[in-house]
């Protein structure tokens, strides 16, 4: 594992100018760590801290500000964790459990001047032992054996199909024309087309010199039939009256 892990690159996650540490009292077996009990307005060392990446194993890195000496590492294989605790009275100090090469380990408090700094922290390990959790399970669902049946689509032995592949014929709809000027619309789908009306013949026809009704209600029944109306429409109505009365003479008594 140490050979894979000399030829894995290194990520930076995060990188802040500022960091304090301090020297913390031996922990009680019941107590929660507060940083009230160490010396806050006394720092023992201040430098720059930068959190790496290699592989899934995260490293938190204390360097100096101008010569970039490492000061203290802290590998990080889960967070939260041993490697890495958050204190009890507030959010911008923790716990840093520090290594060096010969595996020796200590324990050392750092802290923030700004709250964002340590939030800044705080979420670039979060997602980096998030992105391990995922690729681990990924793992996991690889070498797992698939137990799901699987759906058969291949063809059995002497199965056969058959494709009819045609080709469709359009047929051309033309419309109907006159053999006026004007085409004719095409008819309403499911209907009937109904004729044109007649149209008169006979340019002929005069008005009455009377100008009376009557010789305009003929006038209108002539244009819309093919009838010729008489000339003289007061002779018309005298003949009809005549009539009418030659009936009531015909049944008098002589």
């Amino acid at each position: 594992m140490a050979t894979e892990g000399q030829f894995e690159y290194e990520s930076v996650l995060c990188v802040k100018p500022e960091v304090n540490v301090y020297r913390i009292p031996p922990r009680a077996s019941n107590r929660a760590i507060r940083a009230a009990d160490w010396k806050l307005d006394a720092p023992d060392w201040q430098g720059r801290m930068r959190v790496t990446a290699r592989g899934k194993v995260a490293y938190v890195k204390l360097e100096d500000k101008i010569s970039g000496e490492l000061f203290a590492q802290a590998p990080i294989d889960e967070y939260p964790g041993i490697a890495v605790e958050t204190v009890s009275d507030s959010s911008r100090y923790f716990v840093l459990r520090i290594q060096d090469e010969s595996g020796r380990s200590a324990f050392i408090g750092i802290g923030f001047g700004d709250r964002g700094d340590a939030f800044d922290f705080n979420v670039a390990l979060q997602d980096h032992f998030k992105w391990v959790k995922q690729e681990n399970e990924f793992i996991k669902q690889a070498q797992a054996p698939d137990s799901t049946p699987k759906l058969d689509l291949g063809f059995k032995e002497g199965q056969t199909i058959t494709l009819n592949i045609g080709q469709s014929k359009k047929k051309d709809r033309t419309r109907p024309q006159s053999s006026g000027g004007f085409g004719l619309l095409p008819p309403p789908p499911g209907g009937k087309l109904a004729p044109p009306p007649s149209r008169s013949t006979n340019h002929n026809i005069q008005p009455s010199p009377g100008g009376s009704e009557t010789g305009c209600l003929l006038d209108l029944d002539s244009s819309n039939s093919n009838s010729v109306a008489p000339s003289n429409p007061t002779t018309t109505t005298t003949t009809t009256n005549s009539d009418l009365w030659g009936d009531f003479d015909s049944v008098s008594p002589k």
